[in-house]
């Protein structure tokens, strides 16, 4: 008893899922917690013998296991929940989106609609997210009152904003919150140039330039419709993906979002530079975009991560949904049942956006060493009963309803479903405030 080791939390679950190794299911095991890392993962009766701990959390009829990243997402645009549905894309930006940030576009729009976002995902058990939008500063502060992972994209578009009026006002606007925060552990960077048709050879050139200095991933939109390659064939004489490969973006940094619309030689291409996918399948259906070729990609070899997109185009932050949608599309495209199986699918949702992001060392899986990211998730009601397979219950029958707790480097932000870091009751208040402020224009 005298070797034993003092740690700060013990969790017995009746089954720990790491997802690395994919499909691994640990029954009778405990995850112990110290300084906010995974210290240890071992079968109960041996953890009773080794460690002694401040805490001990018994979670019977639940299943353990990473939290899950949203690998995009426009936080702060949940203030736009509703606001221009049954559009197609083009139309609900030009016509409606756009407009609506030209008049309402500002530090506390974002910090507000931001905060109620990491309230939304962190009760549904995402712990991190990859963002694109304006005011950073705001999004940043929103997640780290939250005590929730952010990888903060600094954005750019050829076009004056609140934020900034052009190229070089963006980038030198986003080196200087990078340069306020990149010390805080919860905190990450991205480029995250708008999209193809939204930023011309210049600007995508000096981002470039960025990227390689500073090493930073590349989070933009591409391929997300039929209009967006018709424009570039007559603007630049290629498809929008040859574009940024001649640019030299595509390769080991660069995260495409969405990827609807690719033919055979642009997934191979992909697979060829590394480059990752983040898949929003909510998103794509409804805005009448299509759906991304999942298994062709797969099968290529690229890396495809999990997002919601905005509540404005989506509209739910439910990364438990996207996981299921992308599993049963994938399915229904391919006419393979086993296409995407839930084993998969739930990579896809935790390890496979960290990845992306560069932070597959510290999230992602439960293993030692890594950040304590993890979701209780209770699967001893009725609509998950009974369970054969946990790691199937979790992707076909559980939802964000069943997330019991949450924990960011190891620090509970969601206890029995309330979150602990954000006062709901006020976050509901202030967003009713901003629906009388838009509504009535």
């Amino acid at each position: 008893m005298r070797n034993q080791t003092v740690v700060d939390l013990r969790i017995d679950a009746d089954w720990i899922i790491p997802v690395e190794p994919e499909g691994k299911v640990l029954e009778h095991y405990s995850l112990i917690v110290g300084e906010g890392r995974i210290q240890d993962i071992l079968p109960s009766h041996e953890a009773d013998v080794r460690y002694l701990f401040r805490e001990r959390l018994r979670l019977p009829g639940h299943a353990l296991i990473p939290g899950l990243v949203n690998l995009h997402c426009h936080a702060a645009m949940s203030l736009l929940r509703s606001y221009a549905d049954d559009l197609p894309l083009m139309t609900w930006l030009n016509e409606y989106i756009w407009p609506a940030e030209a008049r309402w576009l500002s530090t506390s729009f974002v910090l507000d609609g931001s905060r109620l976002a990491c309230l939304e995902m962190l009760k549904g058990g995402i712990t991190c997210f990859n963002d694109m939008y304006f005011f950073q500063d705001a999004t940043i502060e929103a997640a780290l009152e939250a005590k929730m992972r952010i990888a903060s994209g600094i954005f750019v578009i050829d076009f004056p904003s609140a934020w900034a009026a052009d190229t070089d006002g963006y980038l030198q606007k986003g080196m200087d919150v990078r340069d306020a925060y990149r010390h805080q552990p919860l905190v990450s960077f991205c480029l995250a140039p708008h999209a193809p048709y939204s930023c011309s050879d210049r600007t995508l050139e000096k981002l470039l330039t960025f990227a390689a200095q500073l090493d930073l991933p590349i989070h933009m939109h591409v391929h997300e419709t039929h209009d967006e390659i018709h424009r570039s064939l007559e603007i630049y004489k290629v498809r929008p993906l040859k574009r940024l490969y001649r640019l030299g973006l595509l390769g080991p940094q660069f995260i495409g979002v969405h990827a609807v619309h690719l033919d055979n030689e642009e997934i191979a291409l992909l697979a060829e530079q590394g480059c990752h996918i983040a898949h929003c399948p909510s998103s794509n259906l409804k805005l009448a975009n299509g759906v991304a070729p999942k298994t062709r990609l797969l099968e290529a070899g690229v890396n495809i991560g999990i997002g919601t997109d905005g509540a404005a185009s989506n509209n739910r932050l439910d990364l438990w949904e996207e996981m299921r949608l992308a599993a049963l599309l994938a399915k229904g495209m391919s006419g393979r049942a086993n296409a995407v199986p839930a084993r998969h699918a739930l990579t896809l949702a935790t390890l496979n956006g960290a990845r992306a992001l560069g932070l597959d060392g510290q999230i992602g899986s439960l293993l030692p060493g890594k950040q304590a990211d993890m979701v209780a998730v209770d699967l001893s009601g009725a609509a998950t009963q009974p369970c054969y397979d946990p790691i199937s219950q979790l992707v076909y029958s559980a939802g964000r309803e069943q997330v019991r707790h949450v924990w960011v480097a190891g620090e509970m932000v969601v206890k029995d479903g309330r979150c602990l870091s954000l006062d709901e009751v006020r976050l509901v208040r202030h967003a009713r405030q901003w629906h009388g402020r838009i509504a009535a224009g």
